[in-house]
């Protein structure tokens, strides 16, 4: 089972794609393509436990099981019911221990056109076969197949991940509208970071970005400390996964990382966080205005940050004032430094007077378009 071959899909938020690839490059794995919301690998088993575990940018890994053609509903449910779920399911979820749902996305293209009937269809198909127990919904399963009816190609893939990848298992506590890990780490590797200098954010909540560029700095294994819907699966090896744990070789690192916020309660949020992550001793956390930002001793690095972008109406004209004190603290101190912001307004950018770059496509991010604005090292 393990050395069947097959396409893996990592997803990732849309805009950040051509980041993703690079990673999954620099990782070895096999023919990787960039296409709309992530990357197609090819490879088996052994690549889909590598990726979950040690790739920091993806938000699922979802690996394809099979496909058959399906004109209508009828057909579906008998191929449905042939094809090889027992291959694919482990004990726990035929004894019924752990449920199942099913997930179905169709298109004009094909015959099969309403969702609803498909998942319904496939759902008995799984339990009455091979006596499956089905979830009430996608949030309460352990196992999620995802199905898409393309030209009448019926497509299965299953969601090794489980809980979503930024979900690290160590952040427990976070304050508002907090980045998500796996989004931070494509951020960080956009600016060029490689963990090989220090990392600012002044405005840094629960720490993710520090957190993320601390572990980055000494090569933590980004799913050390969590589980996967993977460990369900008839193709699950434990012996070779612990392998892969086992192996995975971490560095030592001299690199600091420095984290401020106005919000005392968030400091504490990151303090814990960063404990729990391994890297407090590599963290300094402190509760201090942008306005009274200070530049570190030490060389140039990244300073990185996450503002607020004024979503809610009459909130914009406070943050302009916000923008405009951080871009002079920048100039000011932080010669040689490049910088690095994620905000969902140009105006504001601007209001910073920072030499941005030209930026990039636009990212998803909570429901909002936003950008990653960047500076060359400033002067």
């Amino acid at each position: 089972m393990t050395q069947a071959t097959f396409d893996i899909f990592l997803s990732t938020v849309p805009g950040l794609e051509h980041v993703l690839l690079e990673e999954v490059i620099e990782a070895g794995f096999q023919n990787p393509v960039a296409s709309g919301g992530g990357v197609t690998i090819h490879g088996n088993w052994s690549d889909v436990w590598r990726a979950n575990l040690a790739l920091r940018g993806p938000s699922k890994v979802l690996a394809r099981i099979g496909e058959f053609r399906a004109f209508h509903l009828a057909q579906l449910d008998k191929r449905a019911r042939k094809f090889p779920w027992g291959d694919i399911l482990g004990q726990a979820v035929l004894d019924e221990e752990l449920s199942v749902k099913v997930e179905v996305n169709t298109n004009k293209k094909s015959k099969i056109y309403h969702a609803g009937a498909a998942v319904e269809r496939i759902e008995r198909a799984i339990h009455e076969e091979f006596g499956a127990k089905i979830a009430d919904g996608l949030e309460d399963a352990d196992i999620v197949i995802k199905v898409r009816i393309d030209d009448n190609n019926v497509i299965f893939s299953i969601d090794t991940s489980g809980e979503g990848l930024h979900k690290r298992g160590h952040k427990q506590a976070m304050g508002k509208a907090p980045m998500r890990e796996t989004m931070a780490a494509l951020a960080l590797r956009a600016c060029g970071y490689t963990g090989n200098e220090p990392v600012l954010d002044p405005m840094c909540g629960s720490g993710t970005f520090l957190i993320e560029a601390a572990e980055i700095s000494r090569n933590f294994m980004a799913g050390r400390a969590r589980k996967f819907a993977f460990e369900a699966l008839a193709s699950y090896d434990s012996d070779a996964v612990r392998r892969l744990r086992d192996d995975w070789k971490i560095r030592d690192s001299d690199q600091l990382f420095y984290g401020s916020d106005r919000n005392v309660n968030v400091i504490g949020f990151a303090k814990d966080n960063a404990t729990r992550a391994g890297v407090a001793n590599l963290c300094q956390f402190t509760p201090t205005q942008v306005s009274s930002l200070e530049r570190p001793d030490g060389p140039a690095g990244l300073v990185i940050v996450n503002p607020p972008y004024g979503a809610r109406i009459g909130k914009k004209k406070d943050l302009f004032a916000l923008y405009g004190s951080f871009g002079d603290v920048m100039r000011e101190k932080f010669k040689g430094w490049r910088v690095g912001m994620i905000t969902s307004d140009t105006q504001l950018a601007e209001a910073t007077k920072l030499p941005w770059k030209p930026t990039e496509a636009p990212i998803a991010h909570g429901g909002l378009k936003v950008k990653l604005f960047q500076t060359d090292a400033l002067r």
